[in-house]
């Protein structure tokens, strides 16, 4: 089955890469998922950093699906986000406003200098600034981590995005039940300073910047995906 044969709300389906680069960057975490060598599903949230035409990814070394996708097995990955919640006259007609997308295929397996740079470039897309507050990496730690990437191509990918007002058939809509949208908005709090560390040591920049920043701006200081506009 491709990506082109799933037919539920084709009027939702978007082809703008733009779009899609926007989602991956102001969500935190995919949904990785593949199938297991016993034939069984498997599927895991993770931490990710889009940077140009690459989803980066990592984790542990002794996590057995993680290596089975790292070998090449085919894999996919999910991302949303719920921009709000629609509220109609009945339960039925309830929705919500949403971004989703997949991207499947191989993942790439990373290695040596490449390993490094992707750890470096998916701490600095997180939290933009705060690889350069931190000491470098220590081999064992390299040696415990597994750094992937999936390739975004012209044609890996799905996208749906559902942001209508209250769609009611209804003859006549009754004035006395109040219906609309209830955006849905998320920030940073305040940060906390681990026990052991002096009252007067204040955030770091990096963590400072991101707060200001917000999550919808993540994704602002984030690689430019190579290519031309799609």
């Amino acid at each position: 089955m491709t990506l082109d044969d799933l037919t539920r709300m084709k009027e939702m389906r978007r082809r703008d890469r733009a779009e899609l680069d926007r989602l991956l960057d102001e969500e935190l975490a995919v949904t990785l998922a593949t199938v297991t060598d016993d034939g069984r599903p498997w599927a895991v949230p993770m931490l990710h950093a889009r940077v140009g035409d690459r989803v980066l990814l990592h984790g542990s070394t002794g996590a057995g699906a993680l290596r089975r996708v790292a070998d090449g097995a085919e894999a996919v990955l999910a991302v949303h986000a719920i921009d709000a919640l629609v509220l109609a006259t009945s339960l039925f007609e309830h929705s919500a406003n949403y971004r989703s997308a997949v991207v499947r295929g191989p993942l790439v397996r990373l290695t040596g200098d490449d390993a490094v740079a992707a750890l470096d470039a998916l701490s600095d897309v997180l939290v933009p600034g705060r690889r350069g507050e931190l000491r470098g990496h220590l081999p064992k730690e390299l040696a415990a981590t597994v750094a992937l990437a999936l390739d975004i191509t012209d044609d890996n990918w799905l996208l749906k995005v559902s942001d209508g007002d209250v769609d009611e058939e209804l003859d006549v809509v009754p004035d006395d039940v109040w219906t609309g949208i209830l955006p849905i908005h998320r920030s940073y709090g305040e940060p906390v300073r681990s026990p052991w560390l002096p009252a007067d040591l204040p955030a770091p920049p990096s963590v400072d910047a991101l707060r200001a920043a917000g999550p919808q701006r993540r994704g602002g200081r984030r690689g430019q995906r190579r290519g031309t506009n799609r």
